[in-house]
């Protein structure tokens, strides 16, 4: 069963276009930063709350029984989500399933799990019961338990029907006991008008959408990621080039970071702490072909900052490779 740890990286390599121009992040000391400002890995502490941020997040804190959060991949749904986590009472119980290719059986043995009640020994209907009994105690307590399912778009029908049956354990008093939240890609609200989930489709009680970035916030989201990231200098984004940028990423905070990392190597490679439009251009231009900038592109000095960039990168690699082959024979 994938933990949290491992499904964040797991999600961070797959999201991301690894290519030989990252190395180490060799740019960071040169712009004066204390780690990587844009990191494809879901990070609730680097959030940037746009308003759309705030409005789904004031939502999915008043507490609802079944909640549907969609929004285009990329808009930083797990990053709301781990933020969410982070801001519920310090007393609430969340279990947040990123592995939606679990069965049903699997959810909630997960669940038990995260909720410290695993039963992995019982069956099926007596698992139910202990987390029916275990809900029952905490909401005697005054305490909530909230179950996230992210990907939910991956589950197939029949599991999401009987995940829909979790949120209605409690026996019309539902979201007192258990907070459901399911949250995906469009996708997700595709797959819900199938006929066979009408029932869980009338047990929704509110659905969430989380938008792009609108044009005026993408200048501050690049100013704020480069904040968490200790930048002396917030401003090292031109104008010219936030608005080229906005323009390209259409608001989506994954495509703004992946342009934002091309842009701060190619300054790197430039020798240059402005970033203008020029160089944003070449970090469309780079994206769009696959990550596989080419030297020949490039001044003289520029090519050789970004060849040393891959040698570092190269390095790195090998040796992680030569690491992994003593380990395995250890």
């Amino acid at each position: 069963m994938m933990h949290r740890g491992a499904f964040l990286t797991a999600k961070r390599d797959l999201d991301s276009d690894t290519t030989w121009l990252k190395g180490d992040h060799v740019y960071l000391s040169f712009f004066g930063l204390n780690e990587n400002p844009f990191s494809l890995a879901p990070d609730g502490r680097s959030l940037y709350t746009s308003a759309s941020h705030r409005e789904v997040l004031a939502q999915l804190r008043e507490r609802r029984g079944l909640v549907v959060l969609s929004g285009e991949p990329g808009t930083g749904k797990t990053s709301l989500l781990l933020t969410l986590r982070a801001r519920l009472h310090a007393d609430a119980a969340v279990a947040h399933v990123f592995n939606t290719t679990l069965p049903f059986d699997g959810i909630v043995e997960f669940l038990l799990e995260e909720l410290g009640i695993a039963k992995p020994e019982e069956s099926p209907a007596r698992r139910l019961a202990a987390l029916t009994g275990f809900l029952s105690e905490r909401e005697r307590a005054g305490q909530d338990t909230t179950l996230i399912i992210d990907e939910a778009q991956n589950l197939d029908v029949p599991t999401l029907a009987q995940v829909g049956m979790l949120a209605r354990l409690d026996g019309g008093t539902i979201g007192k006991r258990l907070q459901v939240v399911l949250a995906g890609s469009p996708e997700l609200e595709i797959r819900l008008r199938h006929p066979d989930l009408q029932r869980l489709q009338d047990s929704i009680e509110l659905r969430c959408r989380l938008r792009p970035l609108d044009t005026s916030e993408v200048g501050d989201y690049i100013r704020h990621r480069l904040l968490i990231a200790g930048a002396p200098d917030t401003g090292v984004f031109g104008t010219p080039a936030i608005t080229r940028i906005t323009q390209y990423s259409r608001g989506v905070p994954r495509v703004i970071n992946m342009l934002c990392d091309r842009c701060l190597i190619f300054a790197y490679a430039d020798a240059t702490r402005r970033i203008d439009r020029h160089i944003a251009d070449h970090a469309i231009a780079d994206l769009k072909d696959g990550g596989h900038a080419s030297p020949k592109r490039f001044a003289p000095g520029r090519a050789r900052r970004i060849l040393e960039t891959a040698g570092i990168a190269l390095a790195g690699a090998l040796a992680a490779l030569a690491l992994s082959l003593l380990r395995g024979r250890g």
